[in-house]
């Protein structure tokens, strides 16, 4: 066993075997950094070009109506308005009004909004957990002794899973538009995991920062936020609350995990507020008028095997795209470059300090996971191969409500997918850094290093291989949606253009040639003027009576 020598800046080298282990890993070391550039510019392409879309974005379907609204009330009538007589989704209302008070270009702007504020934010996650990784496994090191995972996690890695996952989830679905582009959809159905993403993150940063009132505004901000999810997105809303109740119960001080109860009263405070704000928004008048359209009967047993059949050609849809595979690619190349780094011993602390690295060092048994933070082998197990259970019970709850809300149709909207393909994603990408990295501490041992040459590259290869060709499978899509946006774009200007001078002209009944996109309604689509609520919408935004097909 090499023994650890601490220099004065607390670096930690091996001694009696650093110099073979360092021959062992320089060529992944040098390698791995142009496949993570690789996909880190594919999936970043990508995204730009999904970013600057948005300034091609016109308005179609719910767009016609929330733009007249949010010029005519105002952002508090149109709050008023969703809740006494649409859904009753108050939050979603009031973002609504806030992005449409300036016309379309809070719309064009939202796109890359989400794009930067999604990478950002997977980023930073995936900085915090390894982190956090890292210091659980120190703690249970005898005497001290570092762990094999790297103080400063490699950043160009993080990048380039961030960047494929984002690139993942805009555009390896069916409906991309509606889940990039199309802003009633990204409020209620992608700007939900955003935010939540963020708020993890911040009960991230205070439980780090061992402050007392950083952990209470944390947990006060975790009621307030779930409340206002609760009052932005059903389907999030359910998501939400499975992975809250599932962490919460986990990190039980009596479970042997957790050493307070921190984590588990910022569930608890999560789960509570999204509890609130979803009872505001079912009890709302508008949610009781939208119900009574459609009036619903007790579930019958041909109805849960429908709900289930509905459930089992989703996930049969998302198996079919196999570029879903780059999240566990680009995970096995973040745990290859954990291994690679941490056998060097880059970054190594000999010490398990506090937070801030000062302190005395804790000598912590390795079989005592009591104060270490560790979790006892059984929880670690049910930790472990939990999330991808609950991602599956999340579906089937999202299917069961789409098709209360929608009839046999409802599972198709694919928009509403993003509540729990996020989460899939990211346990995916967590899996392959589990996998890669176990490999990576195999292929960089010290131990017969000549012979793990061919081992390294074709785990390098392979891993590589599969996410570049996951980012380029994106290309396709990618091309297709922006030529529908564009073409549209310059046909809608031009149509925009004869409306507004006819309006002028003093027309009170003016041409308009539906533009479909993504899937969407479009003005004149019911079979009467008097169901056509998307031709009202958008007669009232021209200020003219009516509108009819040229």
């Amino acid at each position: 066993m090499s023994r650890t020598t601490l220099s004065e800046r607390g670096d930690a080298r091996m001694a009696d075997d650093g110099g073979q282990n360092t021959g062992a890993t320089d060529g992944l070391r040098r390698a791995l950094p142009w496949v993570a550039s690789a996909v880190a510019a594919g999936a970043g392409a990508l995204l730009a070009v999904g970013a600057f879309l948005g300034l091609y974005v016109r308005p179609t379907s719910d767009d016609w109506c929330a733009l007249w609204k949010a010029r005519d009330m105002g952002v508090l009538g149109i709050t008023a308005d969703f809740y006494q007589t649409q859904n009753g989704r108050v939050t979603n209302a009031f973002l609504t009004g806030l992005l449409y008070s300036d016309g379309m270009r809070g719309p064009k702007l939202l796109p890359a909004f989400l794009v930067v504020a999604l990478v950002t934010g997977l980023f930073l996650l995936g900085r915090a957990a390894l982190r956090s990784l890292r210091s659980l496994r120190e703690a249970g090191r005898p005497d001290g002794a570092p762990s094999d995972l790297p103080a400063r996690p490699p950043a160009l890695p993080l990048v380039a899973a961030a960047a494929l996952l984002s690139a993942l989830l805009f555009f390896a679905g069916t409906r991309s538009y509606q889940v990039l582009l199309w802003a009633p959809a990204t409020i209620s159905h992608t700007l939900p995991s955003v935010i939540g993403l963020w708020a993890v993150l911040g009960a991230v940063r205070a439980a780090r920062s061992g402050l007392r009132w950083a952990r209470t505004a944390a947990v006060g901000s975790a009621l307030l936020i779930g409340a206002v999810l609760g009052m932005l997105s059903e389907p999030f809303t359910l998501v939400a609350g499975l992975f809250a109740v599932a962490v919460g119960v986990l990190r039980l001080p009596r479970l042997g995990w957790a050493r307070d109860r921190y984590v588990s009263t910022w569930c608890a405070a999560a789960c509570l507020g999204l509890i609130g704000g979803l009872t505001l928004l079912y009890t709302s008048p508008g949610a009781r008028w939208r119900r009574a359209q459609n009036p619903q009967e007790p579930m019958s047993a041909a109805q849960i095997g429908e709900t289930f059949h509905d459930w089992w050609r989703l996930w049969q849809t998302v198996g079919g795209q196999w570029a879903y595979l780059g999240a566990l690619a680009v995970g096995a190349l973040l745990g290859l470059a954990l291994a690679a780094t941490g056998a060097r011993g880059e970054g190594r602390t000999p010490t398990t300090t506090g937070a801030r690295g000062d302190g005395p060092a804790v000598t912590v048994p390795r079989g005592d996971s009591s104060g270490s933070g560790l979790p006892p082998r059984a929880l670690f197990l049910v930790a472990v191969l939990l999330p991808l259970p609950l991602i599956a019970l999340a579906a089937l709850a999202v299917v069961l409500g789409l098709r209360s809300g929608y009839g046999d149709v409802g599972w198709t909207y694919g928009r509403t997918w993003t509540s729990f393909l996020l989460p899939l994603l990211i346990v995916l990408c967590a899996y392959g850094a589990w996998g890669g990295h176990l490999l990576g501490r195999r292929l960089v041992a010290p131990e017969e290093v000549a012979g793990r040459t061919a081992g390294r590259a074709a785990a390098l290869v392979v891993a590589g291989a599969v996410a570049v060709g996951s980012a380029a499978a994106l290309v396709q899509p990618v091309y297709a949606l922006t030529t529908e946006t564009v073409v549209r774009a310059v046909a809608w200007d031009r149509q925009n253009a004869r409306i507004r001078q006819e309006a002028a002209a003093g027309s009170r009944d003016v041409a308009y040639e539906p533009l479909l996109i993504g899937g969407l309604t479009e003005p004149l689509f019911a079979s009467t003027y008097k169901r056509d609520w998307a031709a009202q919408c958008t007669a009232t935004y021209y200020g003219v009576d009516r509108i009819h097909r040229p």
